[in-house]
């Protein structure tokens, strides 16, 4: 126990009157002084413990005995505590009482090191009691949070006022007083400091008395000073007869840990950052006017225990069991547990406070890390804002060698920063796979020009990730041959907002393209990459302008690298159709119609099925068919179809970008021709080697073929060529096609349009659309 020179509470005192000089304050030379630190000065408010409870308890009078027998003493003990808890049933009344004590000097005391401690202690001693009951110990590994030093200073500071608080608590237990008598008094002894150091410097007095309890308990066995301190507190007796005051444990054990709950709530408030909340924040607001409700009840149940831990060493088991001691403290332990859950809500809520404005002032920071106006050395600002901050982890996987790897590799180098969801498809990272492997295989100095990092944009659902979730980033991650984010939960929220309304990422893959120095040369390069590659390095709007000025509309510009069979056929100088669609019937009259113009002119002809951009699967059903038929040559791997169609959305989208979608130059209206004709029906392309001689709809291609009998006659004097673009462009003059273009809400539209058949401005309209086509492509710019 805590030991004291002076006189203390421990000295049975005559009840006296309010202003007799007996209850003045003692002389200075007899107070123990305390050390500066923020503690209280050693003479301030000592006596209110004793004098404030003289007021409100009975004590022995001269002509009592000092000691009464164990069964009076329990019933005054009993007695006492019943009516503390009947007649300070006002809580506003007791509560304005507690307030009228509560004159803080301002000193802030670091109460963190200290709690450590007690919680520690406190620690060990419950989960001493849950050993002597069944009889197993289960050893608690606590990590050591403060330094020794740290502790050092501060018990210097707060020794005797600890001292003091565990003297009153022990010898008010013992005399049975007033438990609210007790507590108002700690609290005017406290009435200098801040509401989570009385709770904390409380809860320490307890600790000390509690632990020695249980230390005595633990050693006195082996240890013969223990035991003979442990026979003067009947400790071996009490410890003989556990079974019956197993309730009574188990109670305490439930009471205390929610006396730390609530305590190591109050501490966690005052430790919030005040530049990210204030004190009138609703939650922070509300939770201040709880917490000096929450320390008194919290000091009051030290008051409770110590109580039930006096009866023990002073009556022994035999004191017994009684149902007013388990009402108490079950009472208690309900009403911490009510006032700990609505702290804990009010804690939550202000931490969701403050990380909201963590988020945002996060959220600025990137804009203006990523402002083009502002120079820097290098990308490591950058990519660490983005990725990750800290130094404590590798945060990149590196998919060559499958290590983690830290950002240090990035220093200084072009990084493509590949941005999706999870909803990757399988398609689409081959392509890209394909693109990336050719560019370190075949472009040697390529490789020290950029690297790729995939950065993971998932959902916060959960956390941790769900398994399926998890088992599905690793394996994407897996396949990745380019650097990849570790761990999703690295790209903070501040970051995936920047990535969404700065960078524009809705649900498809971006690029974003970062240079040396972290500058955004493109926020999505991902369209350039798609129609040429690496080619397009460093991926900015300058290159991409000039890309598209050494373009014409040929038939390279539409396969480019994606069949190498018609690349033969383009060299050779070979009539070539590109035809889709997903109507069999339609497509076996097209090419027995063309076979049939093709021998009847003599002229060399090849034709390849590529499918439509939408009804995958009834693509591949209509390919299986093709070639079983050998009808033409098609494309059986899904994946050339869907670069393909994805192609020359890439394309739309290029001169959507650069401002070109309505230019009357023949690439843009083609590629419209063709996004527009592959939704619905069938379709043709007609070329000789590389140069395209018609872009037809189904309803103008197969007549033209079907009618050849009627313009056969100009060939002689016209060519092939002509003769068939005449045909084809007078049918087309009376069928007039309709054109639709479908852009995903989650893509950005340009604002309008121009038909590429009429050249006027198309209506917008608003559509829902279902294709029912479970392994439809992803995500795609004209995805129906």
């Amino acid at each position: 126990m805590a030991h004291l020179t002076n006189p203390g509470p421990f000295h049975p005192s005559i009840p006296r009157p309010l202003h007799s000089p007996a209850s003045a304050p003692a002389p200075a030379a007899a107070q123990p002084q305390v050390h500066d630190h923020g503690a209280a000065p050693a003479n301030h408010n000592h006596d209110h413990l004793t004098s404030t409870t003289q007021l409100r308890t009975a004590t022995p009078g001269a002509s009592q005995p000092l000691m009464k027998s164990p069964s009076a003493t329990h019933a005054l003990i009993r007695g006492d505590r019943t009516a503390g808890m009947l007649t300070m049933s006002d809580d506003h009344v007791m509560m304005n009482q507690i307030l009228a004590t509560h004159s803080p000097d301002g000193r802030d005391v670091d109460v963190r090191p200290l709690l450590y401690l007690v919680e520690d202690i406190l620690n060990r001693a419950t989960e001493h009691v849950d050993f002597i009951i069944k009889g197993t110990q289960a050893q608690i590994e606590m990590e050591e949070k403060a330094q020794q030093a740290n502790y050092i200073a501060m018990l210097e500071a707060l020794t005797f006022t600890i001292d003091r608080i565990a003297c009153e608590l022990s010898y008010k237990a013992l005399r049975g007083s007033d438990p609210h008598a007790t507590t108002t008094a700690i609290f005017s002894f406290l009435s200098s400091y801040a509401w989570d150091a009385k709770l904390v410097l409380s809860l320490s007095a307890f600790a000390l008395n509690y632990g020695e309890f249980w230390l005595l308990a633990q050693i006195y066995s082996t240890n013969q000073l223990a035991k003979s301190m442990a026979i003067l507190k009947q400790l071996p007796s009490l410890l003989e007869h556990t079974a019956p005051l197993k309730p009574r444990f188990n109670a305490l054990n439930t009471l205390i840990r929610t006396m730390m709950d609530v305590t190591r709530c109050v501490v966690e408030f005052k430790d919030l950052p005040s530049m990210y909340i204030s004190p009138d924040a609703p939650a922070l607001a509300s939770a201040m006017t709880l917490i000096p409700t929450a320390v008194y009840w919290t000091i009051r149940s030290m008051v409770a225990c110590a109580t039930q831990i006096s009866s023990l060493t002073s009556m022994g088991h035999e004191y017994g069991v009684s149902a007013t001691e388990s009402w108490e403290l079950s009472t208690l332990a309900h009403k911490l547990q009510n006032i700990h859950e609505h702290l804990r809500k009010q804690l939550n809520l202000c931490y969701q406070h403050i990380e909201e404005k963590k988020d945002v002032d996060t959220f600025h920071m990137l804009l203006k890390l990523f402002d083009p106006n502002v120079a820097h050395i290098d990308n490591m600002k950058h990519l660490k804002a983005l990725i990750y901050a800290g130094d404590d982890k590798l945060p990149l996987l590196d998919g060559a060698t499958r290590r983690k790897v830290g950002l240090e590799v990035l220093r200084r180098r072009n990084v493509l920063l590949l941005i999706s969801s999870l909803e990757f498809s399988g398609d689409e990272l081959a392509i890209l796979e394909q693109i990336y492997s050719d560019t370190r295989m075949h472009e040697a100095g390529m490789q020290s020009h950029y690297e790729v990092v995939w950065i993971p944009v998932v959902e916060r659902s959960g956390v941790p990730l769900s398994e399926e979730t998890r088992t599905r980033f690793e394996a994407l991650r897996s396949s990745m041959p380019w650097y990849s984010v570790e761990d999703p939960f690295l790209i903070e929220m501040p970051v995936m907002r920047f990535i969404k309304e700065v960078w524009h990422f809705r649900t498809k893959p971006i690029l974003v393209v970062l240079d040396p120095r972290g500058k955004v040369l493109s926020q999505n390069a991902i369209h350039m990459m798609w129609i040429w590659g690496s080619a397009a390095f460093p991926f900015t709007s300058y290159e991409e302008e000039k890309l598209w000025s050494k373009e014409t509309w040929q038939l390279n510009l539409l396969i480019d690298g994606i069949d190498p069979l018609i690349l033969d056929w383009i060299k050779d100088g070979k009539y070539i159709f590109l035809y889709g669609g997903d109507d069999m019937e339609w497509i076996s009259k097209f090419v027995a119609s063309a076979r049939t113009v093709a021998s009847a002119f003599g002229i060399p002809l090849e034709m390849v099925y590529v499918g439509k951009s939408n009804k995958r699967e009834q693509v591949k059903k209509v390919a299986a068919i093709i070639k079983e038929r050998k009808l033409s040559h098609c494309w059986e791997d899904p994946a050339m179809v869907w670069f393909f169609w994805t192609r020359l959305e890439s394309m739309m989208f290029s001169k959507i970008q650069l401002g070109r979608a309505d230019d009357l130059d023949p690439i843009v209206q083609g590629i419209k021709k063709l996004l527009s004709y592959g939704r619905e029906g069938g379709w043709a392309v007609l070329s000789e080697g590389s140069n395209i001689l018609v872009n037809g709809h189904s309803t103008t291609v197969l007549p033209t073929l079907v009618d050849y009998v009627k313009w056969r006659g100009n060939v002689a004097e016209k060519g092939f060529n002509l003769s068939f673009i005449e045909y084809h462009d007078q049918l087309h003059n009376v069928a007039h096609p309709c054109c639709r273009f479908e852009f995903l809400a989650t893509t950005k539209a340009p604002e309008s349009i121009r038909c590429p058949e009429c050249h006027r401005v198309m209506e917008k309209h608003t559509a829902f659309v279902c294709c029912h086509d479970e392994q439809a492509i992803p995500d795609s710019l004209f995805a129906s």
